[in-house]
Formats: C-alpha cells, sequence, structure tokens
C-alpha cells in the first residue's frame, strides 16, 4: 500500500499566520521551555472541505464539529483523469463518463487537469458545467474531490451539489498521482458552527 498526500501545503498567507511564543516552565526538577502557538487561518486556507451550510438556503446542520467523522474516514473512490489546458473552458458529463459508465461511487476524485494543481493555471477558466454535475450526482457520491469546480460567471455547481447533500473537498494537490480508485480520507477539527474547513487528505492506492 502507497499513501498519497493530497493536501495542499499552508503557503498561501495572509491566510494562514502562525505567531510562536516561548513560555519557561521550571520546577526544582527541571527547566525549559514550552512552545505555544496562536494560528490564524482563513477557512479556504490549504486544501478545505466545504459542507451544505457553507451556502445559507443549503444548510442541512450539519457542522464541523457534528459531522459524523466516519462519514470522511476511508472512502472507497473511484477517479477520473483528463488532461484539460488552462483556458479550455466547461467540462462536460460526457467527458468524465467515458470509460466510466454506471460507476457508482462513495466518493468522487474528478481530476481534470493532468499533472497541473488548481493554482497552476487561470482562475475559473476550467470548470463543471451542469451535465458534469448531472453525471457526479448520478454516481452517489456523498464526497467529491475536484482540482475545477466553478466558472467565472458561476455556474451554480456548489449549489447543486449542497442540495444532493455532497461536500466537495477544494484545492487538493497530487491527484495525478491516483490510479482509477483508491480509499481516501479527510480529517479536520470538530470546530462549531464551521461549515467549511482546512482538511488533511490522505488516499491510500
Amino acid at each position: 500500500m502507497t499513501i498519497i498526500d493530497l493536501t495542499r501545503p499552508f503557503s498561501n498567507e495572509p491566510l494562514f499566520r502562525l505567531d510562536a511564543a516561548d513560555v519557561p516552565l521550571v520546577s526544582d526538577a527541571t527547566r525549559y521551555a514550552g512552545v505555544i502557538y496562536q494560528l490564524h487561518l482563513d477557512s479556504m486556507c490549504s486544501t478545505y472541505i466545504d459542507l451544505p451550510g457553507h451556502i445559507r438556503e443549503t444548510d442541512n446542520g450539519l457542522t464541523a464539529e457534528n459531522v459524523p467523522p466516519e462519514r470522511f474516514f476511508r472512502m472507497p473512490a473511484r477517479v477520473v483523469h483528463l488532461s484539460r489546458q488552462s483556458g479550455s473552458g466547461a467540462v462536460t458529463g460526457a467527458e468524465l463518463a467515458v470509460g466510466h459508465d454506471g460507476l457508482k461511487t462513495e466518493c468522487l476524485v474528478v481530476n481534470a487537469l493532468g499533472k497541473r494543481n488548481a493554482t497552476d493555471i487561470a482562475e475559473r477558466t476550467l470548470w463543471l458545467d451542469n451535465s458534469a454535475i448531472d453525471w457526479i450526482l448520478s454516481t452517489g457520491c456523498r464526497v467529491l474531490i475536484s482540482d475545477i469546480s466553478e466558472s467565472r460567471r458561476l455556474e451554480g455547481v456548489f449549489q447543486r451539489l449542497f442540495k444532493a447533500g455532497v461536500s466537495p473537498i477544494c484545492l487538493p494537490v497530487n491527484l495525478f498521482e491516483l490510479k482509477d480508485s483508491a480509499t481516501v480520507t479527510a480529517l479536520f477539527c470538530p470546530v462549531p458552527k464551521m461549515t467549511q474547513i482546512p482538511c488533511r487528505v490522505i488516499a491510500e492506492v
């Protein structure tokens, strides 16, 4: 078994900032400095997961605190590989379905960019159109991991996914390293009220 980390590094300041401070800890037996941290974190930092409540109109009450962690633990996943270029427009359901007709899966991974990541192309110049969302929903997936999503004009991708109870994981990396199937786990802190939160995503292949 090989583990592939699909998590984008925490390198996008100012969405992420970390301040550290030493705390002296002294007793008759020992003396040392503990290090504590103040973490300043945007919910779209690194790779992150959206629960349906990320849009007010589709809020189903699930938050990072109360969503069952087993929902995202060792999910059977199927992977769709494309190799589209920056600025090449909509990805269709017909493209996604090639070689995957009748696909049913708990987690669907869409690798539209080949060996590139989402930050390597002009933002939102490659997107999922309505037929692509139709096909994605036909798979019965509960989690969508994709390196593309909305267009600049807003197609309603997230609203349709959330209405169907699908949680997308955004800005993953290294999707090209996956084979046609994998076992995927997404982990995040149980922060109260949050419906969008950075997560660690790993795949077993």
